[in-house]
């Protein structure tokens, strides 16, 4: 660990027109990664620096983070039952590396509080998520992004959170996140094409996600169409018209790994798409870690 004179002399070599050391000191400056960032940005802000000193210190500066970020989700795929939240930033702080995740998680408190507030246990399964549905939708206006539907910023929760519209993955997500905590047996369902939910017999709350199947499930829930409620035969339908087999993964829950990884297919998708190439490529580096 080096102390701030040390930091600061290096991030000054960054000058030297030599490409030998700046090649040394980039080296240097990576290996001690996140604690460089600000000296980087105090450096960048208050020197005179010309152009392209000022792209090394920005590209310097992303690539830290990138790796950084890389290796937070390179731990979080390492877990066996991995934070679904946690995931979600992750992939977030690799578009914005600087976001505030304080806002997201008060954003989510919030909508968590007003269901807890109007929730209890003596209602049904389904008066419950008519609930969750009020407050989602209704309350705090939450709706697919139809429009756009498969735009990147669909994708990334801090987004949908500040635009409310989303996707059926990231509304889902935000589903998931407010009501787990509050002890509804709901999750997500890796549907093709189109991500769902479902909620479960609170009768199997104790049996481990592994061994759920679609026998348990007393509902499914469309998060992108403000909570529909729906069954099992409508989800051989969709199947049929997509010509794909009646798997059991296509019923049962899933796994937060699961979720997370086809948010970031989502994300190639869309990048693809779009042709933004280098963001499609970075995602599929990311990609690497659940494959």
């Amino acid at each position: 660990m080096k102390n701030d004179q040390e930091i600061r002399a290096l991030v000054s070599l960054l000058d030297d027109p030599d490409e030998f050391i700046f090649t040394e000191v980039r080296n240097k400056l990576m290996e001690l990664g996140g604690e460089t960032i600000p000296f980087l940005e105090e450096y960048w802000e208050n020197n005179p620096i010309n152009h392209e000193s000022q792209e090394r210190i920005e590209d310097l500066i992303q690539q830290i983070q990138f790796d950084s970020t890389f290796s937070k989700l390179k731990r979080w795929v390492s877990q066996e039952s991995p934070d679904l939240l946690r995931g979600a930033l992750l992939i977030n702080q690799f578009q914005y590396p600087d976001m505030d995740l304080k806002e997201v998680s008060e954003a989510l408190e919030k909508i968590k509080r007003d269901i807890w507030l109007e929730i209890n246990p003596n209602l049904t399964s389904f008066e419950k998520i008519k609930v969750v549905n009020k407050i989602l939708f209704e309350t705090h206006g939450f709706t697919g992004n139809k429009k756009n539907y498969h735009s990147p910023h669909s994708s990334f929760l801090s987004n949908v959170i500040e635009n409310k519209k989303g996707n059926p993955l990231s509304l889902s997500i935000i589903y998931l996140l407010v009501t787990q905590d509050l002890g509804l047996p709901i999750y997500g369902v890796n549907l093709p094409s189109h991500f769902v939910l479902c909620y479960i017999d609170e009768f199997m709350t104790n049996v481990h996600l592994t061994e759920m199947e679609s026998e348990d499930v007393l509902v499914y829930i469309n998060a992108f169409n403000k909570g529909t409620m729906f069954d099992k035969k409508e989800i051989d339908s969709f199947l049929f018209q997509l010509n794909l087999p009646q798997k059991e993964e296509f019923y049962s829950p899933c796994s937060n790994k699961d979720i997370i990884q086809r948010m970031v297919n989502n994300l190639i998708f869309s990048y693809e798409k779009l042709g933004y190439t280098e963001k499609s490529d970075t995602m599929k580096k990311i990609l690497s870690l659940f494959l």
